[in-house]
């Protein structure tokens, strides 16, 4: 009887794992679902133009760039710096500005973005004159650091301390020991960070919209100048009252959805767990 009710336990314990689980990813699934079903016609219908046409044209295409190069010069500017503050956290974790660095990490992942998107429009778009892709571009970059220093410094915690003493015994200095020998190790953790970062980075709406502005009827051609990004064109898309602007408004944001997953999923299968 006892070893029975053991049994019936661990079935009943089991079952509440898979459906708490379940629970807990549901909401992603629906977004994917919802954002599918009701993005894919509008693609379908409009075609290539969607996505390479301007959008007198029908399409999001300078969003799309813009949203590339937002991307891309927020990571140039924001992940190594990122990581080498992981580092100096993760080396540095009972000094005053190791345990503070660590600390500000934290407080930066949960601050209000649209404050960062003001701060960089004082510092930088005002006295620029005008809103352009490198103030959009620093104002995401500092969205995405707390996510890649975080993200860098628990990945080389978990690298037993052996390995470090090894790297000395060997007659490495304190800088090869880091990035030679515990940083690939940890890469795994590292660029899990990178790209949860960039894409807290591509998504974000209230800070370009004090920095970038959006640039939608051409394709941008300096980084000097207002760009556009689809998360800004999506929130603005959605206040207009006409139906067919909230059908562009899904197909945008499926196309956002599909480049995510398109960079996020193959370089988080190709990657594999070092073996420590």
């Amino acid at each position: 009887m006892f070893s029975f009710d053991r049994k019936a336990q661990e079935k009943c314990f089991l079952g509440l794992i898979g459906f708490l689980t379940a629970l807990a990813v549901f909401p992603l699934f629906h977004i994917i679902y919802t954002v599918t079903a009701n993005g894919f016609s509008t693609i379908l219908d409009r075609g290539v133009t969607f996505i390479t046409g301007t959008f007198s044209e029908g399409g999001i295409g300078p969003a799309i760039a813009g949203t590339f190069i937002l991307t891309f010069l927020s990571s140039l500017i924001g992940v190594p710096l990122a990581i080498i503050v992981g580092v100096y956290a993760y080396e540095n974790p009972k000094s005053t500005i190791g345990r503070w660095t660590k600390s500000l990490l934290e407080i930066m992942m949960e601050f209000p973005t649209i404050l960062v998107g003001v701060f960089v429009m004082q510092i930088l778009v005002v006295p620029m004159g005008t809103y352009s892709a490198i103030a959009g571009a620093l104002a995401l970059a500092i969205i995405l650091m707390p996510y890649v220093a975080i993200y860098t410094h628990e990945a080389m915690r978990g690298i037993p301390f052996t390995y470090k003493e090894a790297g000395y015994a060997l007659g490495l200095t304190r800088i090869k020991v880091l990035f030679r020998l515990l940083a690939p190790m940890a890469k795994r953790g590292i660029l899990t960070g990178v790209l949860i970062g960039m894409a807290k980075a591509a998504g974000e709406t209230a800070p370009i919209l004090f920095t970038a502005a959006g640039l939608y009827e051409s394709y941008p051609t300096s980084l000097t100048r207002p760009v556009g990004a689809i998360p800004l064109l999506v929130y603005q898309l959605v206040q207009s009252p006409k139906p067919e602007d909230h059908a562009f408004a899904w197909g945008a944001s499926l196309v956002l959805l599909l480049i995510f997953l398109a960079v996020f999923i193959p370089l988080r299968l190709s990657l594999k767990e070092v073996k420590l």
